[in-house]
């Protein structure tokens, strides 16, 4: 299996999934791709566990950006699945083991704020954003992206 890159998202400020591998194909990936391609795929975590699959990927639609991965675990054939809503940024695509990385151990994941397939939180919320992302050790993405926003207007006015 592929080790995360200490150097990834979260150590350059970046708010997207890093990639990793060598699984560079013809057509579309793995730098744009569609969404539901990643549907179904394991999920690694730090340790070396499958700790699920990603279920759904979730939009910012106003943002323009990519906000949370869902994560299933537990269940069988999807009855009794909790979720987890994953922050973008903890994830690496890894093209050789067709699988992502979760930068946080299994204990972590299984102790995340989950939620169930009929009780989906307001991931719209602000305050349960940053309660996702903190349990992750990730700063929120709209606060990073915002950051560089204004950085670029204040750049612009000079």
């Amino acid at each position: 299996m592929t080790t995360l890159d200490p150097q990834g998202p979260a150590a350059t400020g970046e708010q997207g999934a890093n990639i990793v591998g060598v699984g560079m194909g013809d057509g579309p990936g793995p730098d744009v791709m569609a969404a539901s391609t990643l549907d179904g795929n394991k999920v690694m975590s730090s340790d070396g566990e499958h700790v699920g699959k990603i279920s759904a990927i979730m939009l910012d639609v106003r943002g323009g950006r990519i906000a949370y991965a869902v994560l299933s675990s537990g269940g069988f054939l999807g009855i009794g699945d909790s979720l987890h809503a994953i922050p973008w940024s903890a994830l690496t695509l890894d093209t050789d083991d067709k699988c992502f990385l979760l930068d946080a151990s299994a204990e972590r994941i299984r102790t995340a704020p989950s939620f169930d397939k009929d009780n989906w939180p307001s991931m719209a919320d602000m305050q349960w954003g940053t309660s996702v992302h903190a349990h992750y050790n990730r700063s929120p993405y709209w606060s990073t992206t915002r950051d560089v926003v204004e950085e670029r207007e204040s750049d612009s006015n000079l």
